[in-house]
C-alpha cells in the first residue's frame, strides 16, 4: 500500500495560440499568429506590466508529474509525451493517468488559478471527456475550490485560501527551505523559448518546478501534521538520492542539484549551542577547582 501513488504534483507550462489571438483580439486585421502574439504582448505591457497572454488563449507544451506515494515518497517524475511535446497529447495523457491512478490529488502551486483552468480548457480544446472530474454537486465536487481531497493548491494552504498574497510565489516558498526556486527561466520566457523551438528546455524548466513544488509540498505535511520534521527531513534526503540517481542522464536534474542549499535547522543549532554551553561550564568549574551539581549540569 505504501506504493500506492496517492498524489500528482504536477505543473503546466503553455504558449499562446497566435491564430486564435489574431481571430479574438484582431479580427479583419490580417495578423501573422507570431505578429498576433507580439502585439497583444506589446499592449499588455504597455497596460499591465506583464507580457504574460492570459490562460485563456493558451495550450500546454510541456507538462511535468510527480508521482507520490500515499507516505509522501517520491516514486517517479515525468514529462507527458515528451519529446514530441503535442498539446493534445498532453491533455490526453494528464487527465487519462488521473483515471489509471484511481483519482489521487492533483498537489500544485497556484494550480487552482492557472493550471487545472488550463487543462480544463485544453480538454475542452481538444475534446477529452472527463466525467469523474465533473462528477458530483456541492462540495463533494473534485473542482469545488475546498475540496482538496482532489485537488491540493499549495499556495492555498499558505494563504488561507487567498486570505493573504505570496509575495514571491514558488520560488521564494522554495528558496524558504533551501531548495532552487527560479534558475534559468521563469514562466514569462517561456513563449519567446517556444518560438525558438526550444521545448525540451521548457520542459526541463517544469521538472524543476514540480520539484521544488513536491519539497514545498513536504513541509505543508509538516505544517498540517501529517509527518513529522524528522520524518521530512527524511524523505528530503530519499528525494535528493532519488534525483542524484537519475542526474546522470538528465540535465535539468544537474543543474538542479547545482543550485541545491540544505536547509539550516534551527533546531539543530540550538541544541548543539546548548550542548556547547553545557561543556563550558563544566571546564570552567573544573579549572576553578570545583565541582558541578548535576542538577546544574540539567
Amino acid at each position: 500500500m505504501a506504493d500506492q501513488v496517492s498524489y500528482l504534483v504536477f505543473d503546466v507550462e503553455s504558449v499562446a495560440d497566435g491564430e486564435l489571438v489574431s481571430k479574438v483580439r484582431y479580427p479583419g486585421q490580417n495578423y501573422t499568429p507570431m505578429e498576433a502574439i507580439e502585439t497583444y504582448q506589446d499592449e499588455l505591457m504597455e497596460t499591465k506590466g506583464t507580457t504574460f497572454i492570459p490562460h485563456t488563449f493558451q495550450v500546454p507544451v510541456a507538462v511535468v508529474v510527480a508521482k507520490v506515494a500515499m507516505d509522501f515518497r517520491l516514486v517517479d517524475l515525468v514529462s507527458l509525451d515528451e519529446p514530441e511535446f503535442r498539446p493534445h497529447v498532453i491533455t490526453q495523457h494528464f487527465w487519462r493517468g488521473w483515471e489509471a491512478y484511481k483519482y489521487p490529488t492533483w498537489v500544485t502551486f497556484n494550480g487552482r488559478s492557472f493550471d487545472v483552468p488550463l487543462m480544463e480548457l485544453a480538454a475542452y480544446r481538444f475534446g477529452v471527456s472527463l466525467p469523474k472530474w465533473f462528477r458530483g454537486e456541492g462540495y463533494k465536487s473534485p473542482r469545488n475550490r475546498f475540496n482538496t481531497t482532489a485537488h491540493l493548491d499549495l499556495q492555498d494552504v499558505l494563504t488561507n485560501f487567498g486570505a493573504a498574497r505570496c509575495n514571491g510565489g514558488l520560488n521564494l516558498i522554495s528558496q524558504m527551505l533551501g531548495k532552487p526556486g527560479k534558475v534559468d527561466l521563469t514562466g514569462e520566457q517561456v513563449q519567446q523559448q517556444y518560438n525558438d523551438g526550444k521545448k525540451k528546455a521548457i520542459s526541463d524548466y517544469c521538472r524543476c518546478d514540480v520539484l521544488d513544488t513536491y519539497f514545498v509540498f513536504l513541509r505543508t505535511r509538516v505544517l498540517t501534521g501529517h509527518i513529522t520534521l524528522d520524518q521530512e527531513i527524511e524523505l528530503v534526503a530519499e528525494g535528493k538520492k532519488w534525483i542524484e540517481e537519475r542526474a546522470d542522464d538528465c540535465e535539468a536534474y544537474q543543474v538542479y542539484l547545482s543550485h541545491w542549499s540544505e536547509w539550516k535547522n534551527p533546531w539543530i543549532v540550538e541544541e548543539t549551542d546548548a550542548e556547547t554551553e553545557a561543556t563550558a561550564d563544566v571546564q570552567d568549574v573544573n579549572e576553578a577547582g570545583g565541582t558541578v551539581d548535576a542538577e546544574d549540569q540539567a
